[in-house]
């Protein structure tokens, strides 16, 4: 052996300094073993060799992704960007990864390495190169988008929105109806074990090759078709049936980790999957890879099948929804999310929030993928722009048109109704910053409905869409001959086991007499806008005679929807649908109204603060204040921090009966911390409930 192979220098080890970088690059809370950092930030490496470095040593970094990493990945290669090499006394350079010597310490070397603001994210392996010899230590690094670097795509300039947007694991999803907004408490849990691994999972799968892993565009794009299962057996398989004897029902969730964990462990889609459920696993994607991102909630929310702006909604004769006749749909809410980034693809103005979506509904270049779309072009009607605008624009501003199915001579024939022009895209809601409450964002999404600026907007979106007649229809509507108003007075909330008691009352402005034909309808419906079942109807003739009011009532036993609310296994609402049709005149008034169900609440027993390592006991009580049986309960709970979600078989609760659940909990992270309990039954689903405790060292 030669004394220069002798005397070669010899990597011993490799100290990846990880509580240090950690902290600086705002990683700490991740549960994962590896080094995790955000690019265009420096961090820091010590380097143990065996002996003192002199001079001339030749010493470099790699850093390789591809086959090493990434299961039938290429070979790493400097050609493409996937082997990454730099010498230790390289001169520096902002646009390549660099790494410079900090300082020496006997036989130690502090090492900085840098990595562009625009390096592809992703898993990385570290090498360390000393003359011909290579030391392969096995250490991963894992490199994240930056929101705090200003040079990053996705930088985000406010601390508090940094906080919210990116580092925030828990949450809330809004769900309910624009006439009555619930808060679902989520955990996002984007930090616990196997969720950035999951993520990364998800990255190598989608087969994003480098270059494209630098884009928040494209990676967000790519994230939209992956947490849906549809092309390419990604996270969550979506169902809508009521029937979720097969896997979890959508329902039951109470956040992302546990299915992110499962998916990870199984590499199969995860059953089963509503639009909550997709737009919570997908923030948690999201900020766990480092874009920031929220969940939005848009009520009364249309799916325009055919590009007009316009959602039909067919009635029959007793005023009954007709669902094989209505391809379009108006959801009672629908669950999307908001990722932050600078459009550099676009022209200028366009950066900031972009919509994207993950629940399956439409195919946009082959695969059910939607976004990233800026809410800018969104709200300014330029809905030319990619990707999939147009369809987010008809979301948040379609028209809704009723109209009237009848049967005259053996054959259907179409009457319309009324064109509603506000009532699509109301109260957009996402959870506001650093307050465990609701922030309309609607002025985001559009202009006030009614201004002269919704209306420039409208006509230049549908300069782009099959929609000639719809600004003409949102300016003028003449008024009624005969001045017939209809509306409803009764509970907005209905609590199950209850009757349905309300009063449809009719009025006239007119000093003249009119009779009308008045047909009430009342459905069960899914938030989807499903018909599960038809409750009754009415039908009677009423003669206006100068009456100020004329009070009708509609009134369904209890009986009626309880063995519905029982076989289906989704939450559902109660539509009410009226017509009025006045005989001398021929013109038709009809209202629409829509009833939740109000449910008992779960108290959640724990005290208000507790120290890391020492056990707690958290209790979670429910009394049935029903007037019906709860059968086949199940409570689900949730702490991040605390345990994993747990399931509780209470089995059938009888009116006024308790349970009382109790798990021990041994916390792990100080800070602020939530526990979730959700309660299914066979009558009744989602009842929820939080508890805050916090955690001090």
């Amino acid at each position: 052996m030669s004394k220069g192979a002798e005397n070669q220098l010899q990597t011993l080890g490799v100290d990846l300094l990880k509580w240090q970088n950690a902290r600086l690059h705002h990683t700490d809370a991740y549960d994962n073993k590896s080094l995790i950092v955000r690019r265009g930030q420096e961090f820091q490496l010590k380097l143990m060799f065996d002996r003192e470095l002199k001079d001339n040593d030749r010493v470099g970094l790699q850093f390789s992704f591809g086959k090493n990493i990434i299961p039938n990945g290429d070979k790493p290669m400097k050609s493409n960007g996937t082997l990454l090499a730099m010498t230790l006394r390289s001169q520096q350079d902002s646009q390549c990864w660099s790494a410079k010597i900090a300082n020496t310490n006997g036989k130690e070397c502090l090492v900085t390495v840098a990595s562009p603001a625009d390096a592809a994210i992703g898993k990385y392996l570290l090498s360390v190169k000393t003359g011909a010899k290579v030391y392969n230590p096995g250490n991963t690094v894992y490199l994240l988008f930056n929101p705090w670097c200003k040079a990053d795509a996705v930088f985000m300039p406010s601390d508090a929105e940094r906080l919210e947007y990116v580092l925030n694991d828990t949450g809330y999803l809004y769900v309910g109806s624009s006439e009555k907004i619930f808060a679902k408490p989520w955990n996002f849990g984007q930090f616990e074990e196997d969720v950035l691994d999951s993520c990364m999972y998800l990255l190598d799968k989608s087969g994003l090759k480098q270059n494209f892993r630098k884009d928040p565009v494209t990676v967000s794009r790519t994230m939209s078709a992956l947490v849906n299962s549809n092309d390419d057996a990604g996270v969550l398989l979506g169902n809508w049936s009521g029937n979720y004897g097969s896997g979890t029902s959508p329902l039951a969730w109470t956040g992302s980790a546990t299915i992110l964990q499962k998916y990870y462990k199984t590499k199969k889609p995860i059953c089963f999957g509503q639009c909550w459920v997709f737009s919570g696993v997908l923030t948690t994607v999201m900020r766990c890879l480092g874009i920031p991102a929220r969940s939005v909630s848009n009520f009364a929310s249309a799916h325009d099948t055919q590009e007009n702006l316009k959602v039909d909604i067919f009635l029959n004769e007793c005023g009954e929804k007709v669902d094989k006749l209505t391809t379009d749909s108006v959801w009672n809410f629908h669950v999307w999310n908001d990722v932050w980034m600078k459009r550099s693809d676009l022209p200028e103005g366009f950066d900031g929030w972009q919509a994207i979506d993950a629940t399956p509904q439409e195919i946009s270049q082959g695969i059910f993928q939607c976004g990233p779309s800026p809410l800018k072009a969104i709200r300014s009607g330029e809905v030319y722009l990619p990707y999939d605008s147009k369809f987010i624009f008809a979301e948040v501003n379609a028209d809704k048109v009723y109209w009237l199915v009848k049967n005259v001579a053996g054959k259907d024939k179409y009457i319309k109704l009324r064109e509603e022009t506000k009532a699509i895209g109301k109260n957009i809601s996402t959870k506001a910053i650093g307050k465990n409450m609701r922030e309309d964002i609607t002025a985001q999404y559009k202009f006030l409905e009614g201004s002269s600026e919704e209306r420039k907007t409208m006509e230049k979106a549908c300069s782009f869409l099959r929609c000639s007649d719809t600004v003409d229809a949102r300016l003028s509507s003449s008024p009624l001959t005969a001045g017939i108003q209809l509306k409803t007075d009764g509970e907005k909330s209905l609590w199950p086991g209850n009757p349905i008691d309300l009063k449809i009352i009719v009025n006239s402005t007119s000093t003249e007499s009119w009779t009308a034909s008045l047909t009430a309808s009342c459905q069960l419906q899914s938030y989807t806008g499903k018909v599960e079942a038809n409750l009754g109807f009415i039908k009677q003739t009423v003669q206006t005679e100068g009456k100020p009011a004329i009070e009708i009532p509609l009134n369904v036993a209890a009986d009626t929807y309880i063995k519905t609310l029982a076989s289906v296994e989704d939450e559902l609402l109660i539509k009410v649908n009226i017509i009025a049709e006045v005989q001398e005149t021929g013109e038709k008034v009809s209202d629409e109204l829509t009833l939740a169900f109000q449910y008992p609440s779960i108290k959640v027993e724990m005290p208000e603060t507790a120290k890391i390592n020492e056990a707690f006991t958290c209790a979670f009580v429910f009394k049935n204040t029903l007037a019906i049986p709860l059968e086949k309960c199940k409570l689900y709970v949730e702490g991040l921090g605390f345990f994993k979600m747990e399931i509780f078989d209470e089995g059938d609760i009888r009116p006024g009966g308790i349970f009382k659940s109790k798990i021990i909990c041994h916390p792990k992270k100080a800070g602020e911390k939530k526990i979730i309990a959700q309660l299914n039954s066979l009558q009744v689903k989602g009842i929820s409930v939080e508890k805050i405790i916090i955690i001090t060292e």
